[in-house]
């Protein structure tokens, strides 16, 4: 929710962490990032079912082995990091404005019930 801020501030623009927030690619984004994202929802949602031919279609869309390893680490990183969070009950502090998210609570918790 709150990562909004710090790509807005890398981008200059508020679309991207709005896109992605809501489980879509921002408009004019790569065709490799494009398949980034989508090995990272994958990796995210269905972890079980990454294979060698995502690991592939990384590579085809000119990821070297660094690259992959880099993607998996930082995406396993996050999810942990956020079902640790979640699993514990923390809760957002308080300095966190409105303009900083990317998605109101009521939306988050829509979409995660």
């Amino acid at each position: 929710m709150h990562h909004g801020a710090g790509l807005r501030t890398l981008t200059g623009s508020v679309e991207p962490g709005h896109s992605l927030a809501r489980g879509r690619n921002p408009p004019e984004i790569t065709e490799a990032d494009a398949e980034m994202l989508r090995y990272a929802r994958h990796l995210t949602r269905d972890p079980a079912s990454v294979g060698s031919d995502d690991v592939d279609r990384l590579r085809a869309h000119g990821f070297d082995d660094r690259g992959v390893l880099d993607i998996c680490q930082v995406v396993s990183y996050y999810n942990y990091a956020n079902r640790l969070a979640d699993g514990l009950g923390v809760e957002l502090e308080d300095f966190w404005a409105p303009e900083d998210m990317v998605i109101s609570r009521d939306e988050f918790e829509a979409r995660h019930q």
